[in-house]
């Protein structure tokens, strides 16, 4: 990197499950410089950017941490079920190098031009979405762990069939967010009518492993359905346990009441 090349800050943030971005849209173009492209908001401002998607994450380049606070406030004010945990990740970026290039979390891009920006911004917001469906997955899992271990010692589960039911429920939850939410881990549509830019997602998908990360998130998944599928078994053995005992319970009454009736 030459010596007139300034090192500025790019933070990548997910927040919520989702922004109203048509709302943040109008609320944004009454003071700033904004570009909708593809469902995302690219905001510009006196040599800074911030790229806002739909999917509740945000990716700032070379914005104060002040502005960053006003703009999260005002993103958390239209949003759909914020992160209870908040996830980010830190870069270094300069621009007018020589080629663009990822190498130890500092950018080097190789124009100012806002759509190769909007392009790598692209990359990273997927990487730390998957972020928060890791961390989402993973405290699961953990959360979760002490049921097949119940069941390998003691051959049962020790837990009531209302405390089964709700922890199905939060697996239901955490799988189908995900699963409903995994298309946003392909390749952006705007690659599609804009190849030329496609390279610059490549570079950050890349660099930030989105795919074989995608894949682990899959193993992850397997493993909250087969936990899902045991507990289903856990309910249905009980159920049937019961009307096992009742069908038994009546048949004994019926035994005795005939006896009764050839005693007396």
């Amino acid at each position: 990197m030459s010596e007139n090349q300034t090192v500025k800050r790019c933070v990548a943030y997910c927040l919520a499950q989702s922004f109203d971005i048509s709302t943040l849209a109008k609320i944004l173009s009454e003071t700033s410089l904004i570009r909708i492209i593809k469902g995302s908001l690219l905001i510009e401002e006196d040599e800074s950017w911030s790229v806002i998607f739909s999917y509740g994450a945000v990716v700032h380049w070379n914005l104060t941490s002040e502005q960053q606070h006003k703009l999260h406030d005002l993103l958390m004010d239209h949003d759909e079920n914020p992160l209870k945990t908040v996830e980010e990740d830190h870069f270094t970026f300069a621009l007018d190098c020589p080629q663009t290039r990822i190498i130890e979390d500092h950018i080097e891009i190789e124009s100012t031009d806002p759509i190769v920006l909007f392009s790598l911004s692209q990359g990273m917001a997927q990487s730390i979405k998957l972020a928060s469906f890791e961390t989402n997955a993973i405290t699961t899992i953990n959360n979760t762990s002490y049921i097949p271990k119940s069941l390998a010692q003691d051959g049962k589960i020790k837990l009531s069939r209302q405390e089964i039911a709700k922890i199905r429920g939060q697996l239901f939850l955490t799988k189908s967010d995900i699963i409903l939410n995994y298309d946003l881990l392909d390749k952006p549509d705007f690659f599609w009518e804009y190849p030329e830019y496609e390279e610059y997602y490549a570079i950050a998908a890349k660099y930030l492993e989105i795919a074989p990360r995608t894949e682990v998130l899959s193993k992850k998944l397997e493993t909250i359905h087969e936990l899902f599928e045991m507990l289903a078994d856990e309910q249905k053995h009980r159920h049937s346990s019961i009307l096992e005992w009742i069908i038994i319970g009546l048949i004994a009454f019926e035994i005795a009441m005939t006896i009764v009736d050839k005693a007396f």
